[in-house]
């Protein structure tokens, strides 16, 4: 059963906070009122009255309506009791129609029918369960009128109060859906970036002008050797541009097959990621991937370049390898990197920003605004990526919605207490 709630009549927008300005608990009574052309003089309608199955009491002198919604295991749907001086009316003895009136104007109209001890609504009572009733009921050659406001998930906030907050909206529309899958990697050097160096034979360490972290150029002498055989010295150089990260000899050393240095190009590196088998099927050469480093301070956009041919024993995996810039010195060999692969695109015609999904009871929502007013809108969805979000029903192509601080739409809801029960 639904028991409706008291709506929100105002509310106030500081700079950071919202803040309830007026409002009433509980949903529905405020601007309750009925007339009845037999009984106009003793008209009257019960503030937060409840009838026997737990739904909102109306009263218009001895007769009275109780509305309730009823979803247990099914669909909402409005079912109306009829009493008659406290004593339940038969459901074929009275007639009734509800126009509801929702945010923007649109309007649902229910007409009744007989069933067991109540009248059941023609059609579903779509979330969310929030608007202006306008109820006529027909018994005994009279009728009885009401309307009143039920809302939920709804809240007022000026313009400028909105745009002091941040608040910022924008409507809904077709998207460009990016699926990706995310895979696990570690930088390295490429495989033409990284040089091992040795004696070409061996003979006593004359001297050493290179150490760890210092860079060389190509053809650049980082030691000095005396061959055993010829007695004659001969430098050990770099082949490659880069920077020493490891030394392993020092004067004096006897030089042999053991490296002497490691120098490594950090301008050419690439990522290594592993690939699941079951993700084989939709990753492949060519595909764009983001890679973020694990802390989030480094972001690069590159590519998958090719697979090695053997699958890793541990993991199982297969290394997807992809080249990975690096300018500004920001990656390292040795380090965990996150990445983002881009599998496919589609386009679809209703799509929210994934950003602006927020959670009301049961739902996933976003927060609709009309002029002044912010109300939810439960949504059904679709694929989801980390920008946009597909929507298959819930909400109006062109309905403008919360796309910045929809935390402080709903904060400010949730704590106005702007939501009925289920």
């Amino acid at each position: 059963m639904t028991l409706f709630q008291r709506p929100i009549i105002g509310i106030l927008l500081p700079a950071i906070f919202f803040s309830a300005l007026l409002a009433l608990e509980g949903c529905g009574d405020a601007g309750t009122s009925a007339s009845s052309d037999a009984h106009s003089n003793d008209v009257h309608a019960e503030e937060d009255a409840r009838g026997p199955h737990g739904g909102r009491l109306l009263v218009d002198d001895t007769f009275s309506l109780e509305i309730t919604i009823f979803e247990a295991g099914r669909p909402p749907q409005f079912r109306v009791f009829a009493y008659s001086e406290g004593q339940p009316i038969a459901p074929s003895k009275f007639h009734l129609e509800i126009d509801l009136t929702r945010l923007g104007g649109q309007v649902d109209r229910f007409s009744f029918v007989p069933e067991s001890d109540y009248l059941a609504g023609s059609d579903i009572v779509a979330e969310p369960h929030s608007f202006e009733f306008s109820v006529l009921a027909e018994y005994a050659g009279q009728q009885h009128t009401w309307t009143f406001e039920a809302y939920e998930g709804r809240t007022t906030i000026s313009a400028s109060a909105a745009a002091e907050a941040g608040v910022a909206v924008e409507p809904v529309g077709p998207a460009t859906l990016t699926g990706t899958i995310d895979i696990l990697g570690r930088v390295d050097f490429a495989p033409n970036a990284r040089a091992t160096l040795r004696a070409r034979f061996p003979g006593q360490v004359l001297a050493v002008y290179k150490t760890v972290g210092e860079s060389v150029k190509a053809d650049e002498r980082l030691a000095r050797v005396e061959s055993n055989s010829s007695l004659q010295p001969y430098n050990i150089v770099s082949p490659i541009d880069g920077i020493v990260i490891e030394r392993l000899t020092n004067k004096g050393d006897v030089a042999g097959d053991a490296p002497l240095f490691v120098v490594g190009d950090m301008n050419n590196l690439i990522a290594d990621f592993h690939v699941f088998a079951s993700d084989l099927g939709q990753i492949e050469p060519g595909q764009k991937v983001t890679v973020s480093a694990v802390d989030g301070r480094a972001v690069a956009e590159t590519g998958i370049a090719n697979f090695l041919p053997t699958r890793e024993t541990a993991t199982q995996t297969i290394i997807a390898r992809a080249p990975l810039p690096n300018p500004d010195g920001a990656w390292l060999p040795g380090m965990t990197v996150n990445g983002q692969v881009e599998v496919e695109k589609r386009d679809v015609p209703l799509a929210v920003r994934t950003d602006a999904l927020q959670r009301f009871r049961d739902f996933t929502v976003v927060y609709a605004r009309v002029e002044d007013t912010y109300e939810v809108r439960m949504l059904e969805l679709g694929q989801r990526t980390p920008e946009w979000t597909e929507v298959l029903g819930g909400i109006d192509t062109g309905q403008e919605y919360v796309i910045a601080n929809s935390f402080l739409i709903k904060a400010d809801i949730e704590k106005s207490g702007a939501s009925h029960d289920h």
